[in-house]
């Protein structure tokens, strides 16, 4: 059996090192969106054997690190649930952006103890960034400390969003909001890689960050580091369930309010 105390420090010392091995791999793997490499799992969704690779490496790097884990991988590697320990994979956040050429990409891994987030490490491929945190360790980017920005007014946020590819329920409030944000804010980006745009948040590039139709593997990892550089991060309704929930706002303290608020008001989240 597991012992009820791992030694989270030296599991995240390898679990960096395995998503910068793999980062190598993935940046080494240069591939055209065409042909049998590509496959669309659905409507704007696709995978190649770049990502397939990466998350066989990952997985193989994970397993003997906790031998009773289970995994939730975006590719299906390895999946298997247990109850305690959980890896939440995903080998190639951005995949779109990597097959296009678009260098915003990246590898995000976490692990989940019972119910709770306890390590993150995102590496983003093109800039050797790695960010990474621990459950009240703090959070960094490659070795050094980060946190939120203090920019207290969301007329002087920079917010980053994810739109909508294939769920369009909330397009038409999601549309108006976006109008109110651009004439309230510094500019609002979509950059096309969740765990990336919360990793910004978190080390200040960002204010905030939101979006919906998301998938576990897309934000277990980043909200950990969001929290621990000092952020906010719940639901659309205020609440926690961001993980399973399909929905995320991420943000520094200051603007959270106001920010939940627009998003709460444009958005039918009820």
């Amino acid at each position: 059996m597991l012992q009820n105390s791992l030694d989270l420090g030296a599991i995240l010392r390898a679990v960096v090192q395995a998503s910068q091995e793999v980062g190598a791999y993935i940046k080494s793997e240069r591939v055209d969106n065409t042909g049998d490499d590509v496959i669309t799992k659905s409507k704007n969704s696709f995978v190649s054997y770049v990502d397939k690779q990466a998350e066989q490496k990952i997985v193989q790097a994970l397993v003997s690190l906790i031998p009773e884990a289970g995994f939730i991988a975006e590719e299906g590697t390895k999946s298997k649930v247990e109850e305690e320990y959980n890896w939440i994979i995903d080998p190639l956040d951005g995949t779109t952006n990597f097959l296009h050429e678009i260098p915003f990409y990246c590898i995000s891994i976490a692990l989940q103890k019972n119910n709770e987030i306890v390590l993150g490490v995102v590496h983003e491929v093109n800039r050797s960034e790695t960010f990474c945190a621990t459950l009240n360790g703090g959070s960094f980017l490659n070795g050094s400390q980060i946190h939120v920005s203090k920019n207290n007014t969301l007329s002087d946020s920079l917010l980053a969003t994810g739109f909508p590819y294939y769920d369009y329920e909330y397009l038409n409030g999601y549309l108006k909001l976006l109008g109110n944000l651009m004439e309230e804010t510094r500019g609002i980006r979509r950059l096309g890689a969740a765990a990336l745009d919360l990793c910004y948040v978190a080390c200040g590039r960002f204010e905030g960050f939101f979006e919906y139709g998301l998938s576990p593997w897309d934000v277990a990892a980043g909200s950990l580091i969001v929290k621990e550089a000092g952020g906010v991060v719940q639901d659309f309704r205020s609440d926690d369930d961001y993980l399973f929930g399909k929905e995320i706002i991420a943000c520094n303290p200051s603007i959270h309010e106001i920010l939940v608020s627009k998003i709460q008001n444009y958005i039918n989240a009820g």
